[in-house]
């Protein structure tokens, strides 16, 4: 059978995820200016999709296996289809347009969860060699998508004007719905046999799942709390205009993210995975100091674009650490540690903003609070091969 065509679905799954983070951030001023909704309320849509991802990601850990991979992975890009369009519609059926936003963000974030969830087992299962490499070069498609909704959506507002985002958000909905049919004929693989996969029980009586927690949690957080403020931050350092802000902060975070993730995909078997991660994690906290400490614009800039290098391999290397250490986990692990990433993904950044509310507004502050994140990374990376070592020698 021709894997390659599930890799493909996953791929464009991936980038599918991308647009469903990553493009209504891009409107929260044009939401605020042109439907009056004030920025406090703009700030939950950020909320509710991550939240929205982690009750899809505990949902899924009980009962895809049950369902299938094959109809979750359909509903999913179903779900950011629908959601995306409902972005463009619903605000204007609803008498709070707010509302509306709401309905289309819980939607598209439902399909997010999914192909968050379902993807990597997917690929797990498919009889490639050297599978960590595959698996990076998986999630590096995230970032790609990332760089191509900034980019696009960006080159589209400068041409089309920023007033027609309806019409653009239907336009990325067409990705979704092509990705359906991929996912419906392509081949798909069980991860683990019926009832041979690990329960949600047996997985937390085990002490490496812990550890998969712990580094989900850390690697979420060190990654969304400098994406999801990098543009706000090189605006304020470098006082550049919004624009230019996107492009040169999470644009070139991702950017780098998925040069990393390329590079161990496609170098991986010469690169020892817990090494590769420690060093990552060493870089990502300097990054972050850099960006904090740093009173040279500049410098804070290469701090920021630079984590994203860091951090690249930190999701889908806790994947594949997992994968080797548990590998009767199934679904309910890759679904739970799914679960921790975000949960990573949505209080990272939200510490970052109430620390530098603490701190007149100061974002330097606020991004030198989450050098803990990397900091706990690199605690039990290197525990985790001091304890490999004494087994094996």
């Amino acid at each position: 059978m021709n894997y390659r065509k599930t890799l493909i679905a996953c791929y464009l799954g991936f980038v599918t995820q991308s647009i469903a983070a990553n493009f209504a951030p891009l409107l929260f001023l044009t939401f605020h200016r042109t439907l009056g909704i004030p920025f406090g309320k703009i700030a939950l849509l950020s909320t509710t999709f991550f939240f929205t991802q982690i009750a899809v990601d505990i949902v899924c850990a009980k009962y895809v296996d049950r369902i299938g991979y094959r109809i979750c992975a359909v509903a999913s890009e179903g779900a950011s289809a629908l959601g995306l369009v409902g972005l463009a519609v619903l605000p204007g059926l609803f008498p709070d347009p707010f509302a509306g936003l709401v309905v289309s963000v819980m939607v598209y974030a439902v399909g997010s969860g999914l192909i968050e969830v379902i993807a990597s087992p997917m690929v797990e299962a498919c009889p490639f060699e050297k599978k960590e490499s595959v698996m990076s070069l998986l999630h590096s498609f995230y970032c790609w998508g990332t760089v191509g909704v900034i980019l696009v959506s960006t080159a589209f507002f400068t041409v089309f004007g920023v007033e027609r985002w309806r019409i653009l958000s239907c336009i990325w909905a067409l990705l979704p719905l092509y990705n359906m049919y991929n996912f419906a004929v392509c081949p798909i693989e069980k991860l683990v046999e019926d009832g041979e996969g690990m329960s949600i029980s047996e997985l937390f009586r085990t002490p490496a799942f812990f550890l998969g927690i712990v580094l989900m949690v850390c690697a979420g957080a060190s990654e969304m709390s400098m994406a999801q403020w990098a543009s706000a931050f090189v605006e304020s350092a470098l006082g550049l205009s919004k624009t230019a802000g996107d492009l040169a902060g999470p644009c070139l975070f991702a950017v780098t993210m998925g040069i990393s993730r390329v590079i161990y995909g496609k170098n991986g078997e010469r690169i020892e995975l817990t090494g590769y991660m420690l060093g990552s994690g060493v870089l990502c906290l300097l990054c972050y100091l850099l960006a904090a400490l740093s009173h040279n614009p500049l410098l804070s800039l290469t701090g920021c674009i630079f984590c994203g290098f860091s951090v690249g391999i930190m999701w889908p290397g806790t994947i594949s650490i997992l994968s080797k250490l548990l590998p009767s986990g199934g679904t309910a692990l890759f679904a739970l540690l799914a679960m921790a990433g975000d949960m990573g993904g949505s209080f990272g950044p939200g510490l970052v903003g109430i620390v530098a509310d603490l701190n007149n507004e100061s974002l330097q502050a606020g991004l030198l609070t989450g050098g803990i994140f990397p900091s706990v990374m690199i605690i039990c990376l290197a525990l985790f091969r001091i304890r490999k070592k004494r087994a094996s020698g």
